[in-house]
C-alpha cells in the first residue's frame, strides 16, 4: 500500500510538472496547434473565462470563442491528457453541457493524448436517448516537422513528443536541439526550454539519451557562463555524478561480454555513440 501511494505521488509531482509547462505555453502555442493540428484557420479569437461555474467549479486547458476563415462561430475547448483517463467521456459530456447553456452556440472539444501509449480513452457516448462525441487525437501520431518548424520554442519542444516517423531517435533529437538553439535568445531563456524539453521527454523515457545529446551539441562552446549542467536545469555536482554513474553501469554491461552496443544503449537507456566511447577508454588503458 505504502509503496503504491508512493507511486501515485510520484506520478502526480511529474504530472502537474506537464501542466505547468502547458499553462505557461499555451498561449504561444494555440495559433499553431489550432492551425497545423486541428486545422482551424481563426480570424478571430476571443478570450473567455475558465471557470465554468454550475453546481462545480471546472477549469479547461483551453477555451476560446472562435470566428473562423468560413464565418463559424462556436467555443472551442482543448484539453491535453498525459495519461488515459475511463472519467474523460463523462468530464466532455460535462463541459459540453456547461458551455452550451452558458454560450448557446456550437461547442468544439479536443483531447489531446500526450502519453507514449495507446490511446485508451472513451471518446463517444450513446444510449436510447443520448448520442455524445468529442474528438480525441494523440500527438504521437502527428508529424514531429509540424513542431520543429516553427518559430516559437514553446511550439518546438513539442516536437519531443510526436512521431519522428523514420528517422532515429538521435537524430530527431538533435534537430530540436538545433531548432532551439535557433529560435531562444540568451542563456537564461535556452535554459528555460531545456528544461521543460527534457521534463517531456520524460514522457516518452528519452531524458536520458537527450541529456547526452544536448551534452555533445553544446560542448563545442561551452563556457563558465554557459555550461552544460546549466543548459540543462542542474548544477554541476549533479551533473557530473549523474554522467559517473551512467559510465558505471555502461562499463558493468560491457565487461559482461554478452552483449551489444545497442542492447547496451536499450538497457542503459542512452546512446549507442556513448557506450562505444566508454568501451573505447575502457579499451584504450
Amino acid at each position: 500500500m505504502k509503496a503504491k501511494k508512493k507511486k501515485n505521488q510520484s506520478s502526480g509531482r511529474q504530472y502537474a510538472q506537464y501542466d505547468k509547462i502547458f499553462k505557461e505555453n499555451i498561449e504561444a502555442v494555440i495559433s499553431g496547434i489550432m492551425k497545423n493540428v486541428l486545422e482551424i484557420t481563426a480570424v478571430h479569437i476571443e478570450e473567455l473565462p475558465d471557470d465554468i461555474q454550475h453546481t462545480k467549479e471546472r477549469k479547461p486547458d483551453v477555451l476560446k470563442k472562435i470566428t473562423d476563415k468560413k464565418g463559424d462561430t462556436f467555443i472551442l475547448q482543448i484539453e491535453f491528457q498525459v495519461a488515459n483517463d475511463d472519467e474523460m467521456v463523462h468530464r466532455m459530456l460535462d463541459y459540453k453541457a456547461m458551455l452550451f447553456r452558458m454560450y448557446r452556440i456550437p461547442v468544439r472539444q479536443y483531447v489531446i493524448f500526450l502519453g507514449k501509449g495507446k490511446m485508451l480513452m472513451q471518446s463517444s457516448l450513446q444510449t436510447f436517448d443520448l448520442a455524445f462525441k468529442y474528438n480525441l487525437l494523440a500527438i504521437n501520431t502527428i508529424d514531429y516537422k509540424t513542431f520543429l518548424n516553427s518559430n516559437q520554442p514553446e511550439e518546438v519542444i513539442l516536437s519531443v513528443l510526436a512521431n519522428f516517423n523514420k528517422e532515429t531517435t538521435e537524430i530527431a533529437l538533435k534537430r530540436i536541439i538545433s531548432r532551439l538553439e535557433e529560435t531562444v535568445e540568451g542563456d537564461l531563456a535556452l535554459k528555460r526550454y531545456f528544461t521543460q524539453l527534457r521534463i517531456l521527454a520524460q514522457l516518452r523515457k528519452l531524458e536520458q539519451k537527450l541529456k547526452t545529446i544536448i551534452m555533445d551539441s553544446i560542448a563545442k562552446y561551452i563556457d563558465e557562463k554557459k555550461d552544460v549542467a546549466f543548459l540543462l536545469g542542474l548544477d554541476k555536482g549533479q551533473a557530473i555524478a549523474q554522467r559517473r554513474e551512467l559510465t558505471k553501469f555502461v562499463t558493468y554491461l560491457i565487461r559482461e561480454g554478452n552483449k551489444t552496443f545497442e542492447q547496451i544503449a536499450e538497457i542503459a537507456d542512452t546512446t549507442v555513440d556513448f557506450v562505444k566511447s566508454v568501451h573505447h577508454q575502457l579499451t584504450s588503458k
